[in-house]
């Protein structure tokens, strides 16, 4: 067994020998990280916000010199700085181990055991993680977290025309692996009544070859990881639940492969939903919002009185805020202020972006209501504000109560800076602090 590394944070310049710009050297058998000069008094969540990154990427230095344990020594490790660390420090196959201090054990553990798992869902392969296995692999953590709670239903196939969840279905039949709606309630009350208080929506496209739209082969190879929407939110749904949460909340995962066959959609092709929406194909790569449109439609069944919904949904929204960010849409500005506001105190980096109500009309069409898309690459001008304006024609209340989080940084093809390659988890504690506040 290895024994762990320790850390200790300084302020002290870096000694002779060492580069004035390190983030990180090493000494006293260990390593010390150095955090940033503090500026003005009135700057201090710039201060904050600059020596997590620092101890970030610090962490990740220090995986990739092959360090595989680390313990935290010295004094100024709060609890939001060893996550920070822990971040930088997890490699893509989550084989290195950190000791907590013990004031922060507690609270650490579980957040650091449900991101390894989301981390799990969304690095594997797809011919691992597939419709069905997906949201069976939620529904077991789910039931082990939340017992009696949780009951589940999968909606599979053929019996998505049955209930008419179109959009789901028409996206997925060409896979030899059935298209599926999981529709999971976590109800700590076992009051059959209860009021739903969320709904949680997840694209679960677990590979998306881009349909007759094809991807290029560069383009398809990170494909596994567009069914991070339903990941993030069944992860948020798992932590809250860790974390003590007594609200009654549906998890909704609109889950399939979008692939080729003689029995695929295809460009012209008109999908009309149940709500009546009427939608003509000009994009078989715009297929997220095809499967969310469902999942909106159903949480206006249930009355949920809040809806977010989480989505590997456009290249459009990593354009405009990169891969470090995720993108917000609302058209309830008290709602989506609210979750800014937690996404700062989370220090998950959040964006939010333009959306109206004319925004639905951005992608017209003169055989339906709408076009999935514009029929020009990447949708055009706009493209994450005209998705966003697409699903919001599903969306119950004329959107109040509901947010749409585009997971811009939800996924790294190559190692950076502040990630191992891979997922990131980006989101998690945010949807499951609005979940418990």
């Amino acid at each position: 067994m290895s024994r762990a590394v320790p850390v200790w944070l300084t302020k002290e310049e870096c000694p002779v020998g060492v580069r004035a710009t390190s983030v990180v050297y090493a000494a006293d058998a260990g390593f010390r990280v150095v955090l940033p000069e503090t500026r003005q008094a009135e700057r201090r969540n710039e201060d904050a916000e600059a020596e997590l990154r620092v101890i970030q990427q610090a962490g990740r230095k220090l995986e990739q010199l092959g360090v595989v344990k680390a313990s935290f020594a010295g004094e100024g490790w709060d609890t939001e700085r060893q996550w920070a660390f822990v971040k930088g420090f997890t490699d893509t196959r989550s084989t290195t181990e950190v000791e907590f201090t013990d004031d922060a054990k507690d609270t650490l553990l579980p957040v650091v055991e449900t991101y390894r798992w989301v981390r799990e869902l969304i690095n594997a392969p797809s011919s691992e993680i597939y419709p069905e296995s997906l949201c069976e692999k939620v529904i077991d953590k789910l039931k082990e977290a939340g017992g009696k709670a949780v009951s589940a239903k999968m909606t599979v196939g053929p019996e998505l025309v049955t209930e008419e969840r179109f959009g789901i279905h028409t996206v997925g039949r060409a896979s030899q692996h059935p298209p599926v709606f999981l529709e999971l309630d976590f109800n700590p009350s076992g009051e059959e009544k209860a009021e739903v208080e969320f709904a949680l929506i997840g694209k679960g496209i677990t590979f998306d070859t881009g349909g007759y739209s094809i991807k290029s082969n560069e383009g398809m190879v990170s494909m596994k990881c567009d069914m991070g929407g339903a990941a993030t939110v069944a992860g948020a749904l798992l932590l809250a639940i860790r974390q003590g949460l007594q609200k009654r909340v549906k998890l909704l995962l609109c889950c399939a492969e979008n692939m080729i066959d003689g029995n695929a959609y295809k460009n012209g092709d008109i999908i009309r939903y149940k709500n009546g929406v009427s939608v003509e194909i000009v994009n078989t790569d715009a297929e997220g919002r095809l499967v969310l449109a469902d999942g909106l439609l159903r949480a206006g069944e249930l009355n949920a009185r809040y809806i977010i919904d989480a989505a590997t949904l456009t290249g459009a929204a990593q354009v405009a805020v990169g891969t470090e960010y995720n993108a917000l849409f609302s058209v309830d500005d008290s709602f989506a202020n609210d979750a800014l506001k937690v996404a700062e105190k989370q220090h998950e980096l959040l964006w939010r972006l333009p959306l109206n109500a004319w925004h639905q009309q951005n992608c017209p069409s003169p055989f339906a209501d709408t076009a999935n898309s514009k029929p020009i690459k990447g949708g055009g001008a706009g493209g994450a504000s005209n998705a966003a304006g697409f699903l919001l024609r599903f969306a119950p209340n004329k959107g109040q109560g509901w947010l749409h989080f585009d997971l811009a940084g939800a996924y790294h093809g190559q190692a950076n800076p502040l990630y191992a390659a891979g997922a990131t988890g980006l989101g998690v504690r945010t949807i499951a602090r609005l979940l418990t506040r």
